[in-house]
């Protein structure tokens, strides 16, 4: 079974290692959409995964970093591409939240990337 928590934040980027002339080699901004998924057993006290307080508590640090900032800036976001961010995510966010199973970069609408970890590892 699986839980989610969606959290919205915006911020700016550029993509350096696209095509010139690419419009995402300009400076642009999104209002990204993440969302954590988390997988397990409902607890037979509580009848839950995790509490969805913990889940925010768990991403606050990262959301503080990535919310109204320049993603270029933040060490290992220097090529901020979804696929990236979400590996980024994931890599800083599961030693903290060994449950998580998941991490959705909506980047717009309609365009997004799934992580579900490094299945090789």
């Amino acid at each position: 079974m699986d839980i989610f928590k969606v959290f919205t934040l915006e911020a700016a980027h550029r993509l350096p290692n696209v095509p010139v002339g690419h419009k995402c080699s300009r400076l642009h901004g999104h209002s990204f959409r993440v969302e954590l998924r988390v997988s397990g057993e409902p607890g037979p006290e509580t009848g839950w995964i995790m509490d969805f307080s913990e889940l925010k508590a768990a991403f606050q640090p990262l959301y503080d970093q990535l919310d109204h900032n320049y993603l270029n800036d933040i060490p290992g976001l220097e090529n901020p591409t979804s696929e990236r961010l979400a590996m980024w995510i994931w890599e800083k966010l599961k030693p903290a939240l060994p449950l998580l199973s998941e991490v959705v970069v909506h980047e717009t609408c309609t365009s997004g990337c799934s992580y579900k970890g490094d299945k090789a590892a």
